[in-house]
């Protein structure tokens, strides 16, 4: 297959779904202030002419277009504009999302039908569209926004679990597709742990607490944009944000009867709020609410982390491989100085008989 020719992110055409609040917001505002032009896209037409209109006076190029991901052609009218406009996309990233917090049994089959044809349909129309685009380009990247409950579910989400999971395949899949037709096309799946965004306001509460919650540790919605702006310029396959959930999945893949144990003791706990959101945040499953913020207007009870050392290894490897090397070279001289010292001490101890130190003792 060839290498995907990704431009650096100052020339680059950048379209973004769930582009009005959260980790798509986050993403926007990061990719204008780096040179890129954004092509904003949500439900949301009020919060995304807002946010265009404020990033252009910030010096960003930015437009928007307002479409529903589960509409294919309100998406392919998006990236017309985006041709039209800014002359092409070069990156697609595939943002939007909803979620339900509930029993599986609660949740409305028509709930459920709905949320997937937001994060998982949205994602496929997203990025057929995209794979068409990026082929009459010659090259660009899809960036695909999965969560680490791709790999482990997570009780209560069940349905928002059961559609990271299809993304997962799909985005595997188109990847393997691409490559085995020559294009050269990146196909990378972020996938982030728990994120203090307005994710816990908008989704649809059926636990029968005020409101909800991502589990902590929750991590700062920027982490997961500069995950997503590194995709769209280096190929990666997937990239993880947060340890904190990854460790989660880690232990559901080795220890899955355990780990299904501890989420029956703690998943309600950890995920129902006694803070109900404003009116405003009610849950956006059926229409857009409350957007044009990155983070959750409730603050969490534990501190935001704002960095990820595990982001950190995979976005620069030979520097994390390096600082480790040396390290490891640090730890294993300070142990062998610390034995020689040892060493030397034990030569230098008076025996108890009067005998003279240093001399050889009798074994």
């Amino acid at each position: 297959m060839p290498t995907p020719r990704l431009k650096p992110l100052d020339r680059q055409v950048i379209l973004i779904t769930g582009a009005s609040s959260g980790i798509g917001l986050a993403t926007a505002r990061l990719a204008a202030r780096r040179g890129a032009a954004v092509l904003l896209v949500s439900r949301n037409g009020a919060a995304l002419r807002g946010i265009a209109e404020q990033l252009r006076e910030q010096g960003g190029r930015a437009d928007w277009a307002v479409a529903d991901v589960a509409d294919r052609d309100a998406l392919e009218a998006a990236a017309r504009k985006a041709e039209e406009v800014f002359g092409g996309i070069d990156s697609w990233v595939n943002d939007a999302g909803v979620s339900t917090y509930g029993k599986l049994e609660q949740v409305p089959v028509e709930d459920q039908r709905r949320l997937f044809e937001t994060n998982y349909w949205g994602v496929v129309h997203g990025s057929l569209i995209a794979a068409q685009a990026l082929r009459r380009r010659g090259s660009g990247a899809i960036v695909n926004i999965g969560s680490v409950l791709s790999d482990r579910a997570m009780i209560f989400q069940g349905a928002y679990s059961a559609s990271k999971h299809a993304v997962k395949a799909f985005t595997d899949t188109l990847r393997m597709e691409l490559a085995h037709a020559g294009a050269p096309i990146s196909v990378t799946l972020i996938k982030p742990s728990g994120i203090e965004t307005p994710f816990q306001e908008h989704a649809r509460n059926l636990l029968g607490s005020p409101g909800t919650r991502v589990p902590p540790p929750a991590y700062d919605p920027r982490l997961v944009a500069r995950a997503i702006l590194h995709a769209c310029e280096h190929p990666r396959r997937d990239i993880v944000v947060g340890f904190g959930g990854h460790a989660i999945a880690l232990m559901g893949r080795f220890l899955p009867g355990t780990t299904d144990r501890v989420m029956q003791a703690v998943g309600k706990p950890i995920q129902a709020s006694g803070r109900a959101p404003a009116p405003a945040r009610a849950d956006n499953l059926h229409a857009p609410r409350g957007d044009g913020t990155e983070k959750s207007l409730n603050r969490p009870v534990a501190p935001v982390r704002r960095t990820s050392l595990l982001l950190e290894s995979q976005l620069h490897p030979v520097t994390t491989a390096a600082a480790l090397a040396g390290l490891g070279a640090l730890v294993a001289g300070a142990l062998a100085a610390r034995r020689l010292a040892e060493g030397r001490d034990l030569m230098h101890i008076r025996p108890r008989d009067g005998r003279h130190a240093g001399r050889n003792w009798p074994t």
